[in-house]
């Protein structure tokens, strides 16, 4: 029987087999990471908002009324504060947001309830989710909790620490240029960002350019897969519905190839090519820091002695995608619904963006739409004819709090393209790709575990179960669901 303090100290997936079993009940799950929540939470700015009395309620009735064939049935999580919860508040990460209570649930809160999950509370986001990293004015920043003095990434920077922390299983993010993957890059965990439409709730479809799509974090490549198969719609027997999501590779749940580490018809050895190149080359002077080249060198190696093929990839310079980009970005910001006296209350880089995208005008933005659909097809044509793609994770290690310019929007932009130069192609292009943690630097005061530094993996489109294969070969060689940082 497992000692109930060690609760946190299993995988989502053997908490859920618990619970299958009746060994724990979800009160019980869900007491435990309140309690946890409480104590650790205030040193690393994780959530935003706690919610422990409705996800106690949440959690009865959960046992009272949902079946077990939930996929996610009584498994604690947390609602990214970007997304509105029927009765919480949700704050954007704004000043400008303070005191709005929602009444109605956003749709991928209302599947993973569906799924039977228990939501805790809300996971710190940036300012309306458009940085890259999670420090704002209305509560402390998201701390990696490998060193409280950087930061957790962004958007989803809460979701990362807390998972990181063992404040949750695993979490629900949204990524709509790295959003994922950065965070749990920063805080040494596998996220994965599927690909344009998998996920109904979150789809990328409805999204300017099709950039944002939402998808799981978590310790474990296999409970990565889990709560991504609870995001996916399902239909009453448990099948992917494939009339509102892209149907598996290997025609079954995402889990089964995240456990074997093979696709369903046996396939565990692809053709990959390592990349180290981006889309932001021709923009800013883009350096890959010692640190991120070890990472890579460590996963190309570990790969090619699991028998993969590896070659070299690169992708041509494209001097048109960074003020693309940037239009597109800017133009999704001028929708934030703030007036001007709102609008005072945000962030430089807020007002900077919505500024910015509320001046360009319709034939601006449609060119520059129309020069991202072209990098799309270009980068797809160029990354075809490989199973996955290998990349650095970040250029840098977890950035310090601070390091970004509050007062220079252009500036901290600049910073965040410098720091995560490989993610917003892959939006772009709408392909699946996973980060994982392959690699830690050397111990230091402030760090005595270490700094997390990954890789990442791009697919092609719909290859999230090759993804995950790949993710769970690596894993078996490195290790790293064994570690833990200093505040676990």
């Amino acid at each position: 029987m497992t000692d109930p303090g060690d609760l946190h100290e299993l995988t989502a997936l053997q908490q859920w087999q618990l619970l299958q079993n009746g060994e724990v009940t979800p009160t019980e799950l869900t007491r435990h990471y309140l309690e946890r929540i409480a104590r650790i939470n205030p040193r690393i700015g994780a959530f935003a908002t706690v919610t422990a009395e409705q996800a106690l309620d949440r959690a009865r009735r959960v046992e009272a009324e949902l079946p077990k064939t939930a996929p996610l049935w009584g498994l604690p999580l947390g609602d990214k504060d970007l997304w509105n919860r029927a009765g919480v508040p949700t704050g954007f990460g704004s000043r400008a947001m303070a005191g709005f209570v929602p009444e109605q649930s956003d749709e991928i809160v209302a599947q993973l309830d569906a799924a039977g999950a228990i939501s805790l509370g809300k996971t710190a986001a940036p300012e309306f989710g458009m940085p890259s990293y999670t420090e704002t004015l209305v509560g402390p920043p998201a701390a990696t909790p490998w060193d409280l003095t950087r930061n957790a990434g962004g958007s989803s920077g809460g979701a990362a620490a807390a998972v990181a922390a063992g404040l949750l299983p695993f979490a629900p993010g949204s990524d709509g240029g790295g959003s994922i993957r950065i965070p749990a890059a920063a805080c040494g965990l596998v996220g994965l960002k599927p690909s344009r439409g998998l996920v109904p709730a979150g789809s990328g479809v409805a999204s300017l350019g099709g950039l944002v799509v939402n998808g799981p974090i978590a310790r474990t490549t296999a409970d990565a897969a889990l709560l991504l198969d609870g995001m996916i719609a399902r239909t009453p027997d448990g099948r992917i519905d494939h009339h509102y999501a892209l149907r598996a590779p290997d025609g079954g749940p995402f889990l089964a190839a995240a456990v074997r580490g093979e696709l369903f018809d046996g396939t565990r050895r692809f053709q990959l090519a390592v990349m180290t190149s981006s889309a932001w080359d021709a923009a800013y002077d883009i350096e890959v820091s010692p640190e991120a080249s070890v990472a890579l060198e460590a996963a190309v190696s570990a790969l090619a002695e699991l028998g993969h093929g590896v070659e070299t990839t690169s992708l041509e310079p494209d001097e048109t995608y960074a003020p693309a980009f940037r239009t597109v970005w800017q133009a999704g910001a001028a929708a934030i619904p703030l007036d001007d006296e709102r609008m005072a209350l945000t962030e430089p880089l807020t007002q900077w963006l919505v500024a910015e995208g509320r001046r360009r005008t319709a034939r601006e933005l449609a060119e520059a739409l129309a020069r991202l659909a072209a990098f799309e097809r270009a980068m797809i044509t160029r990354l075809a004819p490989f199973d996955a793609v290998i990349t650095p994770g970040m250029a840098m290690t977890p950035r310090p709090h601070g390091w970004y310019d509050s007062a220079d929007p252009d500036r901290n932009f600049e910073q965040q393209c410098r720091y995560t130069p490989f993610t917003s192609m892959v939006n772009v292009s709408g392909l699946p790709a996973i980060t994982v943690p392959v690699h830690w630097t050397e111990p230091t005061d402030a760090a005595p575990a270490g700094l997390p530094m990954g890789v990442q993996l791009i697919g092609r489109p719909g290859g999230e179960a090759t993804l995950l294969a790949l993710s769970a070969q690596l894993e078996r060689r490195f290790r790293w669901s064994r570690r833990r940082p200093p505040v676990w």
